[in-house]
């Protein structure tokens, strides 16, 4: 074993995720934990300049804090952490460190509002963006919508892998094309717990026309592998760069919620703004 893998093994042992903890209802940002995107990235060889630019979308259904009288708030909080932070932000530990509101005083939501984006930023190690909208607000702000494009999930299909299998990936050399590809099929797991995460993908490409089926068996293949959220996107992004060798590509995943968080990277190398959607099983 060598000492960058004993030094990642020694960063995820000190991560709360699968453990049991002490709920926290007054403010405690000790609590949010970084994981270094270097472990994810030197896995899959990313180097400097990375070959994408982009944003995890985080959406927080469950967050609450008290006015001076005692009286409680809620709002849905977005969070926007660039791809270029050194830290994604662990899962867990950022619902424990949104519970620890609950029971915590404000003078007024900017308090709040500032209180979140110091924290957040200091464990991303990079200024995120922080967002609360009003409850009542989000019927006509986030209603369900979903990606557009070409679904590829009713292709007849024979699955035999399921980890990664980016030899799958291949293009038809005389056709050159502009299409966007969607699949609700993409499965992959915690890398601690080993807990299902599900998503939805979205890839949008110029180039060389991708095989959907294999592009699909492709997908599919991550359904017993276990990496966080941000690390498989950017993998998929990485895979279907080397192997198809697309002009323009972007890479979209939208995993639905747990402990009301849900997580939406998106990594691109042409694209500059990118929709919070909210999808049906969001």
């Amino acid at each position: 074993m060598t000492n960058s893998t004993i030094s990642e093994a020694n960063e995820l042992a000190d991560l709360t995720l699968g453990k049991s903890v002490t709920y926290q209802e007054n403010y405690t940002p000790t609590l949010l934990q970084a994981v270094p995107r270097a472990m994810g990235r030197n896995a899959i060889s990313l180097k400097s300049p990375l070959p994408f630019h982009g944003v995890d979308i985080w959406n927080g259904y469950e967050f609450s804090w008290l006015n001076t009288k005692g009286k409680p708030n809620v709002a849905i909080l977005q969070c926007v952490v660039p791809s270029t932070s050194p830290n994604l932000i662990e899962s867990k530990s950022f619902k424990l460190y949104l519970n620890s509101f609950n029971q915590t005083h404000f003078d007024h939501q900017q308090s709040v509002l500032k209180t979140l984006k110091k924290d957040l930023s200091e464990c991303a190690g990079e200024s995120v963006e922080v967002f609360l909208e009003p409850v009542h607000r989000i019927a006509q702000t986030h209603q369900i919508t979903e990606f557009s494009g070409e679904c590829i999930d009713d292709i007849d299909v024979e699955i035999s892998q399921y980890q990664p299998a980016p030899e799958l990936l291949r293009t038809s050399v005389s056709e050159h094309v502009s299409e966007t590809l969607v699949s609700h099929l993409l499965k992959s797991n915690c890398l601690i717990t080993s807990q299902p995460d599900w998503a939805s993908i979205m890839i949008r490409y110029q180039g060389a026309r991708i095989d959907q089926a294999n592009l699909l068996k492709y997908l599919i293949s991550f359904r017993q592998h276990n990496e966080f959220h941000e690390q498989c996107v950017e993998r998929i992004f990485s895979d279907i760069q080397s192997r198809c060798h697309p002009e323009k590509l972007t890479v979209y995943a939208r995993y639905t919620r747990r402990g009301g968080l849900d997580i939406n990277p998106i990594r691109s190398n042409f694209e500059t703004h990118f929709p919070n959607l909210r999808l049906v099983r969001q």
